[in-house]
């Protein structure tokens, strides 16, 4: 993916080192530091197996300077406090939008991150052509930058990647059925009055229409069902 990871004048290295392990959690490779504190061995303790993405890092004086050397077609800057909808500099999409929006394969992108503390400035949201906010509750609205960085890279990675998951032999209807009637037999020995009979069968039977399961769930289930019978079975005939 052509993506930049932008870190503007970080001043903490040990804050360089969790961002590269964010990026190579998602597939990032391109680290950019603009005038940053001088990297200490936090930055690479912190990056655990991103060493290489701290390592090959690139420097920059200035955003600007960056965005014209890489011919960045899209500047996205992060904002944990945007504006509302008269100031048309702060009006955000969120993560999940810019997810759904950005063409990895076809655009030099850079995501811009600002300081600890005090975000990006004005003058450098005025160089963003889009601006990206995660909704958080208003009581403590700002996240750390490696928690920001990572819901962003997720959602870019999402919809960037397809990546396999295994498939599931789900229960089938029959042995939905199946477990059912066992269910049935056990509540039918468990001499409840009958009105109260018919209201924990009905309970279970709708717990059981709503719940996913596995084939092999089923029929270890249907294998406990049997042995419970068995045991009540055997218990009335002492």
């Amino acid at each position: 993916m052509k993506i930049y990871t932008v870190f503007v004048q970080p001043k903490t290295s040990g804050n360089i080192g969790f961002l590269a392990r964010c990026m190579k959690n998602f597939g990032l490779k391109k680290l950019v530091l603009i005038n940053p504190c001088k990297l200490e061995n936090d930055a690479y303790y912190q990056a655990v197996h991103a060493r290489e993405i701290v390592q090959d890092a690139l420097y920059y004086d200035t955003i600007e300077d960056f965005i014209t050397d890489k011919k960045i077609t899209t500047v996205i800057g992060t904002t944990g406090s945007p504006g509302g909808h008269h100031n048309i500099k702060r009006i955000p999409i969120s993560s999940e939008e810019l997810g759904k929006t950005i063409n990895a394969d076809n655009e030099n992108i850079a995501i811009l991150f600002g300081r600890e503390g005090d975000g990006l400035y004005n003058d450098e949201i005025d160089l963003c052509d889009i601006l990206v906010t995660i909704p958080t509750d208003d009581e403590y609205p700002i996240l750390n930058i490696t928690h920001a960085a990572t819901i962003i890279f997720y959602e870019i990675y999402k919809n960037q990647k397809e990546y396999p998951v295994e498939s599931i032999d789900e229960a089938t209807y029959e042995d939905k059925e199946i477990l059912n009637n066992l269910i049935d037999e056990v509540i039918s020995k468990l001499e409840y009055p009958e009105h109260k009979e018919r209201i924990v069968k009905t309970i279970t039977k709708r717990v059981m229409g709503r719940s996913f399961l596995a084939g092999r769930e089923a029929k270890t289930l249907r294998g406990t069902l049997n042995r419970i019978n068995q045991r009540i079975k055997k218990y009335n005939e002492e």
